[in-house]
């Protein structure tokens, strides 16, 4: 049974009752609060709620040891953490229903003020002060506070899953204050979970194998930390089957701050069993991954990531350039960097560089992409080169194609990449593709694009599908050469003759040559040009002509090299029934405007596909030998690209004729009696 099965059977009732929750607090802010601006004061609430309920029980020990230690040297941080049983506490005298109705603003400041360090950032980093001072002067605040008193936040009674739904619905029903981007790239929590079954549930049997194994896990774009929690929930769950349970260590990066925020709390709320006293929240940075990499010296058992998608690195490029260019594949970014418009493709290079080293117990990774990453950028592009790195270096061991519609503000197809640098040995060299396009269920609500849902039984067959390693009609596996290929440059040989005349004299006087020439250089040229018109030479007489028009007439002067090919230009015209020009050596000279490439299977000689391909079309070809590879050196740049659709497509015959036409019959039948109805 995958854990996305083993949530509580009262889910869908806390749901319901935290949306009305919400809304009865959205209807009290109307009026003085834009709609945007809702978010920024309920999720803080929220949280501030949330993290209250947990100290409830140990609230007066809390009290009784500050004033048992009030004139003693000792630091209370740790003291207060040990009375609490979690790494943070709150010394202040007030709770949210003891606040009062005229000092309200005062005493939650100072309420606030009094969480320790690492629960009180999270408040900063919404600019909560300032929150609460809005609402206290529209006078709101304490029906807020009484509000939120009122409801139990408590884990055990809210478990992280269903928070992170409250946390979703708000930022996506009133996120655009809250932080603007949120909604773009919030994982559903369907998509969560199937990726945390995809990454961890192979590893079951270590877990079981190794009591009390302690991994690390991290997500370099954390969110909200849905990824971190659901593993962690993911290995809890095995907790029944082992004497000494396993343990799972978060480790994250946010960009933005209140985002950051949402994060800190859920790991405050988090103790591992086998060190309780941990501040997990230490753990969660702040700030750019790609420009400052907050974990930079640390490695993982597991890596998540579901990164923007399509959007720019422009700010992280001065940081992410000089990383690339001074370290090379000893840092993150080894082969050739993407275009500046999608960075998605540097955070699938970070997580791989981030997996933890082979005789460590290696690492493994999911993360979430749209399909450009796939196929963008032909063979020698930094797409392309990124792509060849991981396959050649055979970290990835699959990829699966998600349903449409299941994100909440694009309906773009999606995709999971599974990765590893620690491949079992069947798996070695071989890459899994998956279609599970067609696993899921459709939404009885839509929300934004999002209308259909993995839900549990989807997401076992996908799992298994992907355990299973089978070739099936969702599941095909192939050498990861088969992606491969090399981009030949296909030559074809100039055939041209010159035609002297009045045509090719004007052309000549509109070259750039001809408007360095003096006015005395120019007339000569026209005196030895025209005798010649209407003759047709072959391609070599134009340089003998050229070289010897100084002897006709003294003030041509030097013939300088861009004039002669000036005067071809002006004067040449491709015949393809005509000779083949050489040049000095004898080999025939290739004409640019034929020149042609070509994508050769990795697998298939490159002469062999000229010969099969190309010959039967234009037996003069042959290809440019200097066209070469810069890793391997041979010919041909390498390329590759992962195209789902040339290997699950699946042909769909016309419909019949009769058919259709009955259909149209029928309705335009439908449209005479709607009309009908209308005149009548």
């Amino acid at each position: 049974m995958t854990s996305a099965e083993k949530t509580s059977p009262n889910n869908s009732a806390n749901d319901s009752t935290l949306a009305n929750f919400i809304w009865k607090n959205a209807d009290d802010l109307w009026g003085d609060f834009k709609h945007v601006e809702f978010g920024k004061i309920i999720l803080p609430f929220t949280l501030l709620r949330r993290l209250e309920c947990v100290l409830e029980p140990t609230r007066d020990a809390v009290r009784n040891t500050i004033r048992a230690m009030a004139d003693k040297p000792i630091d209370l941080d740790m003291v207060l953490s040990q009375v609490t049983g979690f790494p943070f506490y709150n010394a202040s005298e007030y709770s949210l229903a003891t606040l009062g109705g005229t000092r309200t603003r005062a005493n939650l400041e100072d309420y606030i003020a009094k969480f320790s360090s690492n629960a009180r950032v999270i408040f900063e980093q919404f600019d909560f002060l300032n929150t609460i001072a809005r609402m206290d002067r529209a006078g709101l605040l304490y029906r807020i506070c009484q509000n939120f008193a009122a409801i139990d936040l408590h884990p055990s009674v809210v478990p992280d899953r269903v928070m992170s739904n409250v946390y979703e619905h708000l930022i996506r029903r009133f996120g655009a204050e809250v932080n603007e981007a949120a909604e773009d790239f919030m994982t559903p929590r369907d998509v969560v979970h199937l990726a945390i079954e995809i990454l961890l549930d192979p590893d079951d049997h270590l877990f079981e194998e190794n009591p009390g194994l302690i991994r690390t896990m991290y997500d370099p774009t954390c969110g909200t930390g849905g990824f971190l929690t659901d593993g962690m929930d993911h290995v809890d769950a095995l907790r029944d089957r082992f004497k000494i349970a396993p343990t799972l260590v978060p480790y994250g990066q946010e960009l933005e701050p209140e985002t950051h925020a949402v994060a800190l709390t859920s790991m405050l709320l988090r103790t591992l069993e086998s060190d309780p006293g941990r501040d997990l929240s230490k753990n969660i940075k702040l700030g750019s991954t790609l420009s400052s990499d907050q974990h930079a010296a640390e490695r993982f058992h597991y890596c998540v990531s579901n990164p923007p998608f399509g959007k720019p690195w422009a700010k992280d490029q001065d940081a992410v350039v000089k990383e690339h260019s001074e370290k090379g594949f000893d840092g993150r970014f080894g082969p050739k960097l993407p275009r500046i418009s999608d960075g998605s493709m540097l955070f699938l290079q970070h997580l791989v560089a981030k997996f933890e080293s082979r005789e460590r117990g290696g690492g493994r990774g999911v993360i979430v992409l749209s399909g450009s990453p796939l196929f963008n950028g032909g063979a020698g592009s930094g797409e392309s080169e990124i792509r060849r790195y991981l396959l050649e270096h055979d970290f990835v061991e699959a990829i699966i194609a998600l349903p449409t519609e299941i994100f909440f503000r694009t309906g773009i197809g999606t995709y999971l990449w599974v990765l590893s640098n620690k491949k079992p040995e069947h798996r070695e060299n071989k890459v899994q593709l998956i279609d599970a396009t067609n696993h899921f269920i459709a939404m009885r609500k839509n929300e934004g694009n999002k209308r259909k849902q993995i839900g549990p039984d989807q997401i076992r067959e996908i799992v298994e599908m992907y355990s299973a390693f089978e070739p099936t009609k969702e599941s095909q596996i192939f050498d990861y050469t088969e992606f491969g290929y090399r981009r030949i440059k296909v030559l074809r040989p100039l055939r041209m003759a010159l035609h002297i005349n009045q045509e090719g004299l004007e052309r000549l006087k509109d070259e750039k040559a001809w408007g360095k020439l003096t006015e005395a250089q120019q007339a000569a040229w026209e005196n030895v040009i025209s005798p010649l018109f209407g003759r047709t030479c072959a391609y070599g007489w134009a340089e003998d002509f050229c070289g010897s028009a100084p002897q006709m007439d003294a003030a041509i002067g030097k013939v300088a090299k861009a004039f002669i090919k000036a005067f071809i230009n002006a004067f040449g015209e491709r015949d393809p029934e005509g000779d083949i020009v050489l040049d000095k050596d004898g080999d025939p000279v290739p004409d640019d405007q034929l020149t042609d490439y070509e994508n050769v299977p990795l697998n298939q000689d490159i002469h062999d596909y000229l010969a099969q391909e190309v010959l039967p079309h234009a037996p003069d070809a042959w290809i440019d030998e200097s066209y070469a590879d810069d890793d391997d050196g041979q010919v041909g740049l390498v390329g590759y690209e992962i195209n789902f659709n040339r290997y699950f497509y699946e042909y769909q015959p016309p419909r019949d004729l009769h058919e259709i036409d009955a259909d149209l019959k029928a309705i335009e039948a439908e449209i005479r009696e709607i009309l009908d109805e209308v005149t009548e």
